[in-house]
């Protein structure tokens, strides 16, 4: 009887071994299958557009002839301030109840708070008013073409000026310096191409 038991016993513990060493094969083909995969080969995957971008001056062009529409989007997360997707900048308190700002009592595509030269802003919400001008186009452009890794992914995704704007603006890597220290910690936000800071280049 006892050895009854110890054959139980056992065959519980060949069983476990089992599939443990099962389990183990398989994460180590995983592993070594993978392991010609870089870092490096991941950031050069090519992300494709399936819609062209919608820029500024072609929403302009096609028909609202100057009026403002029915409902906007904005950026809806700022404390204080928000940016429709027309360029104003309002006061959370003063957003008309379809979403807008009132372009009666804001300045569209303002800057005030923006270096220009460099395109980048203390301000978000005035960053991307800023960014949405139809004369920042190129300097867009130029942004999406220098992106690279999880940026170009995102832009990918974008369909129009006023979300690569929301996402161009928020923090990029490349406006940090050493991973937790801002270049210009008065002007943060950045809708132009940054240069990455020597810090984070490959050497």
């Amino acid at each position: 009887m006892w050895y009854a038991v110890v054959i139980r016993i056992l065959r519980r513990r060949i069983v476990l071994t089992i599939i443990f060493l099962l389990s183990l094969t398989y994460c180590l083909v995983n592993l070594w299958g993978n392991s010609g995969n870089s870092y490096k080969d991941i950031e050069e995957i090519e992300y494709k557009r399936e819609q062209p971008l919608i820029w500024r001056e072609d929403t302009i062009s096609n028909g609202t002839n100057g009026e403002r529409p029915d409902e906007c989007r904005n950026s809806v997360q700022g404390k204080i301030l928000l940016v429709d997707d027309e360029g104003y900048v309002c006061h959370r308190n003063n957003l008309l109840s379809n979403g807008c700002c009132d372009s009666n009592e804001n300045i569209q595509y303002t800057c005030d708070t923006c270096n220009t030269e460099e395109g980048c802003c203390a301000v978000y919400e005035k960053c991307v008013s800023c960014c949405l001008n139809p004369n920042k186009r190129s300097i867009l452009e130029k942004a999406m073409e220098m992106a690279s890794g999880r940026q170009t992914a995102l832009f990918a995704t974008v369909s129009d000026q006023f979300e690569l704007c929301l996402a161009k603006c928020r923090t990029d890597s490349h406006s940090v310096q050493h991973e937790n220290k801002y270049k210009n910690p008065e002007t943060k936000f950045c809708y132009a191409y940054i240069e990455a800071h020597e810090s984070q280049r490959d050497n």
